[in-house]
């Protein structure tokens, strides 16, 4: 990113960087054990794949911009986990990047989270944030990012 850029424009680029390298958690997940009945033959837990592409399951942290690490979930605590979509709570830890990325502070914003749009190997394809208070400058209430798949 060359030329400078005032603390909003810094904050937004910061926030829209994440969605070309979304996905990953940082810690360790927990999952719950498969049981061997014949309900679960067949059935894959659902995922949400990390920057790694290796699949996690209820993250405690979760990496958004792959690339830099300016934007992360950490805190993260699910009240839903299925087969169609994963919700909970978090914080988004956002770099503001003042003066410049490498020396900026990291700014706390809570927020809900989701997890949707499954593909055909119970990977989640899509998050979306939902800022309940504060939020990046120039970011909306509610945005939404594709994952990979």
């Amino acid at each position: 990113m060359g030329g400078h850029r005032g603390r909003h424009g810094t904050r937004a680029a910061v926030t829209l960087c994440a969605a070309a390298a979304l996905a990953a958690p940082l810690g360790a997940a927990s999952a719950a054990p498969a049981t061997d009945g014949p309900a679960r033959q067949g059935a894959r837990e659902p995922s949400v794949l990390d920057c790694a592409a290796r699949p996690e399951v209820r993250p405690g942290a979760f990496l958004l911009a792959c690339g830099d690490a300016n934007s992360r979930l950490v805190s993260l605590h699910w009240a839903r986990w299925d087969a169609r979509a994963a919700v909970g709570r978090g914080v988004n830890q956002v770099n503001d990047c003042v003066p410049y990325c490498a020396v900026g502070t990291f700014r706390s914003y809570p927020v809900t989270v989701r997890l949707d749009s499954p593909d055909d190997r119970s990977h989640f394809t899509r998050i979306s944030l939902t800022y309940s208070g504060e939020r990046p400058a120039g970011a909306p209430r509610t945005v939404s990012y594709p994952l990979p798949g």
